[in-house]
């Protein structure tokens, strides 16, 4: 189905709600008290337009790369000095995810990489996706079940589907229910606790002092623990009755010396391919909702594309190329809402971006969030406007200025599942249902270790008749 040419950003579209871009930044203190709540509202007006600046924050010099050229030069020509995550973001997800490869570098990250890309890579999406169609039809039925004007929380209902299509593409598993439950608000209640501002690394203090973890940590990472180690015990018992397993390919791993990964590591880098795998594609899923139901125009001709070509029927992965403005709109919505928009990282030697000199030990950030509302970069940047990713005359960067799975050596292994899954699940779902917020519902974007849409999205359903 071809799309016409049109503006890129027409007078009616949506602009949906972001924080308060101060003009005049506050104290140091008062950011780092605003950080700990939530990420997004400590830029000001002018952190969007730069292209690198730097500030002293405590005793550690602070850089933001926010255009494509020291983007590039960062994340990919200065990897090595720049391969690893800033220590907020290791301390934060080191009890969940311990040494696995989002937060682990050097010999760690290079040997795990080579072992956990290739199960999730881009090569064996054709063969999950109707893994990910039957997860999908399941979701419709249930909607379908509850008739019309039904309340649902679109968040909690995106992350139980993503988390059901995760266990059964990878692990070789149904989920279930109750598992799915657990992972979820699991993930949802980690996030509400953990610490936002590593304050220990931000004074210079020495990286080994421990974290204080009480239980509100403790809980959730037992929760997903108890789960995945149901998971990974099962493995044995599919294996003998002939099921295959993707995950396989991680307990049956060998490194160079022939040496099998410890059931911790294995443990790591299932709950990393948990996290990235659902967690990421149920916000996106669930801010494509909300924007959807903020932009009837938007919605009219991603229907229009849907009846079109699907017709009413099952989508498949031959479809995928078929629906160039159902792609558009989940683009559009992993460019205005990140699933994860702060990517940092910590110099472990010397370097140079852009002819400014860059200390070990300093926090180089690439931050999505700031990049892909650029007004340098992108017209109307603030705008709900799907149309800029199918008019090939639309303003809009190099890659480089578009990363809402990284970009360079640690670009995320999962990037062409995650996409997959979520223009599957939009097309299907979208074709038979319309999602209306409900009525005094307030929606702001909270960045913690994600951006969500707050903790809940209430919705309800509407079917929609061909």
């Amino acid at each position: 189905m071809s799309l016409t040419a049109e503006s890129t950003v027409p007078s009616e579209d949506f602009v949906p709600p972001y924080p308060f871009r101060y003009e005049h930044m506050p104290p140091i203190w008062k950011l780092i008290g605003m950080a700990k709540k939530n990420f997004l509202s400590i830029w000001g007006a002018d952190d969007f337009k730069g292209r690198l600046r730097s500030q002293k924050v405590l005793s550690r010099e602070l850089i933001i790369c926010n255009r494509p050229d020291v983007v590039r030069e960062a994340f990919k020509t200065n990897h090595e000095a720049l391969q690893r995550k800033s220590p907020q973001m290791r301390h934060a997800l080191e009890p969940l995810l311990g040494d696995g490869l989002f937060v682990s570098d050097s010999q760690t990250w290079a040997d795990r990489r080579k072992v956990v890309a290739p199960i999730i890579h881009g090569s064996r999406v054709p063969g999950f996706a109707p893994i990910m169609v039957e997860t999908i039809e399941e979701t419709r039925v249930h909607w379908a079940s509850k008739g019309d004007g039904a309340e649902t929380d679109a968040l909690a209902d995106m992350a139980h589907l993503t988390a059901e299509i995760i266990c059964r593409t990878i692990f070789g598993r149904n989920l279930g229910k109750s598992y799915a439950r657990e992972v979820v608000e699991g993930f949802t209640d980690y996030q509400r606790h953990i610490d936002q501002i590593d304050l220990i690394s931000m004074f210079g203090l020495p990286e080994w002092l421990p974290r204080f973890r009480g239980k509100a940590i403790r809980k959730p990472v037992k929760r997903i623990m108890d789960v995945l180690d149901e998971i990974i015990d099962s493995y044995s018992a599919q294996k003998e009755a002939g099921e295959a397993s993707v995950i396989g390919g991680l307990l049956e791993a060998r490194d160079d010396d022939g040496n099998p990964l410890s059931r911790d590591a294995i443990r790591n880098e299932a709950a990393v391919i948990f996290m990235a795998g659902h967690e990421t594609t149920a916000n996106t899923l669930a801010w494509a909702w909300y924007l959807l139901s903020q932009s009837p125009r938007v919605a009219a001709k991603l229907h229009a594309e849907l009846d079109g070509v699907l017709a009413g029927r099952v989508p498949s992965f031959q479809d995928v190329r078929n629906l160039p403005y159902t792609k558009a709109v989940i683009e559009e919505t992993l460019r205005l809402y990140p699933p994860v928009p702060i990517l940092a990282r910590e110099a472990i030697e010397p370097t140079r971006i852009f002819h400014k000199e860059v200390p070990k030990g300093s926090l180089v950030m690439v931050v999505p969030w700031l990049m892909h509302r650029n007004p340098v970069l992108w017209d109307n940047p603030d705008s709900f406007s799907p149309e800029r990713f199918v008019n090939p005359e639309a303003k809009k960067p190099n890659k480089y200025g578009y990363v809402p799975f990284s970009i360079g050596p640690r670009i995320c292994a999962g990037l062409q599942f995650g996409l997959t899954e979520s223009i599957l699940s939009l097309a299907h779902l979208a074709q038979h249902f319309k999602l209306a917020l409900k009525p005094g519902t307030d929606v702001q974007p909270v960045a913690r270790l994600t951006l969500r849409p707050g903790e809940d999205l209430p919705m309800t359903l509407h079917p929609r008749t061909q």
